[in-house]
């Protein structure tokens, strides 16, 4: 039998992803209510769908297998820094190095945008994150905490 080789391409998302782009977007806000944090980031983070404007800024990077968009990285440049936005692999497209290749195709344009240095966040337990950015030498220079207070408080 023969063994079948993936091999993921990333690119720049067009207009022609946004279908792709709405429903990875949707998979990925759906799981974040049940982590740590999730409720709190999808509360800051509001969601891209409809529209996508981060794809007409040139601020989306895809990554495909068989040229269907499978994962995503949303990204700006602010000054010298490059911040990822959030990044998105399908569970089916994982473990083929999609997330590395998403994050390198980031950086490139970053620093051709002139930015020095890279920010980006993972939600406490979310140990697929963590490893992508420790992988790249990114690596943890805060940690953020909250809790509720005053009314707000349980």
């Amino acid at each position: 039998m023969e063994t079948l080789v993936v091999e993921p391409v990333v690119r720049d998302a067009s207009r022609d992803d946004i279908a792709e782009l709405v429903w990875l977007e949707s998979l990925a806000r759906e799981q974040l209510p049940g982590q740590r944090g999730g409720a709190l980031w999808l509360e800051r983070h509001p969601a891209q769908s409809p529209t996508w404007h981060a794809v007409d800024a040139c601020e989306v990077v895809v990554g495909t297998i068989d040229e269907v968009p499978v994962s995503y990285l949303r990204f700006h440049v602010d000054d010298d820094v490059l911040y990822v936005d959030d990044v998105y692999v399908h569970p089916g497209a994982r473990e083929v190095g999609l997330g590395d290749a998403l994050l390198a195709a980031a950086i490139e344009r970053g620093v051709r945008a002139g930015a020095q240095r890279i920010e980006a966040e993972a939600l406490p337990g979310d140990r697929d994150t963590k490893n992508l950015y420790e992988r790249a030498a990114i690596t943890a220079k805060r940690i953020t905490v909250s809790a509720a207070i005053g009314d707000g408080a349980a």
